[in-house]
């Protein structure tokens, strides 16, 4: 397979000496036969199936046409995109050793909604030690989980705020934090830190780099806080998961100003929902719709992205409003918009005309 894209690639580039020979004229009245016949192919052959080999010449050839002439390939940019991520997908595929502890038996499963539905005033933990007692060791977390599982509480509810609630009232002084990563054309996995303000959504992209340090991770984290500037007075909690990215000397950094840091639970991205799901809008409206290059590419596309979702972009937390941009006045006048493209028409932003 690997001597097939050699040779191919052999064969178009002594085509490219042998072309250099050749007269203007000649080359374009060839183009224009070559069109021609495909154009009378197309109405004839059936949908074609290239190998992955004939896949990585056609791709790696069409960066050099123009936009319109993309458009008379027999593929379009979907179909690039997804032999990029069927790449990716081969690249990263291992063999799974385990799959985690043993499942609990359904005796076991049995007994504790048993005993949360007789004692309606026991938690997870009072549970797991009357299950210690009876002389079944399970832990307090899988107790809540078969609880949960079950649409059981673990406990009745006390007199006091939601979740939702709470993080809405307090909102003022959070900041979430996050990693995620991309993988580049050429399969080089590149990790990206970002920070959100949660009161005004605000988000701040740290950077972007093939091997996340520990020292790394710190230096961005004192960036941000000079970023901040006097606003980082008002700022109490900070959200993270556990990666082991976020090092001793990165919490320090938040220590020193007075900002208390909390972890989420192991695998719950849902504690982290504001960073989560900017995450996943970055990648169904950017990275999912483009090839990454390299680190300065992506660290452009982000800064690019970065700069729409927080002047442009609406939220419906914040009444539609951007949050570095305020709602304009009602407009009773003929409606006259313009539009500004993005990431090279990936992202529209459109305008009153002043």
């Amino acid at each position: 397979m690997a001597l097939r894209l050699v040779y191919l690639i052999f064969v178009r580039l002594a085509g490219w000496v042998v072309l250099l020979g050749r007269s203007q004229r000649s080359k374009e009245a060839e183009i224009l036969i070559l069109r021609h016949q495909v154009a009378v192919l197309r109405r004839q052959a059936a949908r074609p199936r290239p190998s992955w080999a004939d896949r990585a010449v056609i791709s790696a050839l069409a960066r050099l046409l123009s936009p319109a002439g993309r458009r008379r390939l027999f593929v379009t940019p979907g179909t690039l995109l997804r032999w990029h991520a069927e790449l990716v997908r081969r690249r990263w595929t291992f063999k799974r050793r385990s799959h985690g502890r043993p499942a609990t038996c359904a005796s076991i499963r049995a007994l504790v909604l048993r005993l949360a539905r007789e004692n309606s005033l026991w938690g997870y933990r009072r549970i797991a030690g009357e299950l210690a007692a009876l002389g079944y060791r399970v832990g307090a977390s899988t107790v809540w989980l078969i609880l949960k599982n079950g649409g059981i509480d673990p406990a009745p509810r006390r007199a006091g705020p939601t979740w939702s609630e709470f993080l809405h009232a307090q909102a003022t002084g959070i900041l979430a934090c996050d990693f995620f990563h991309c993988d580049t054309v050429l399969f080089k996995r590149l990790y990206c830190l970002v920070v959100m303000e949660l009161r005004t959504r605000r988000v701040h992209v740290l950077g972007a780099t093939e091997h996340p340090t520990g020292l790394w991770v710190a230096q961005q984290a004192r960036n941000l806080m000079i970023e901040l500037g006097d606003r980082a007075e008002g700022l109490r909690f900070l959200i993270r998961d556990r990666d082991t990215k976020f090092t001793t000397i990165f919490g320090e950094v938040f220590t020193a100003e007075g900002i208390h840091i909390i972890k989420t639970p192991p695998r719950a991205p849902r504690a982290n929902a504001f960073a989560e799901r900017w995450i996943g809008g970055l990648r169904r409206e950017v990275l999912d719709r483009i090839l990454i290059v390299n680190a300065r590419h992506l660290r452009r596309v982000l800064a690019i992205y970065e700069a729409h979702f927080n002047e442009h972009r609406p939220h419906r937390s914040l009444g539609h409003a951007a949050p570095l941009r305020d709602l304009p006045d009602p407009v009773e006048d003929d409606i006259k918009v313009i539009r500004r493209d993005r990431l090279g028409e990936l992202i529209h932003e459109y305008a009153q005309v002043a």
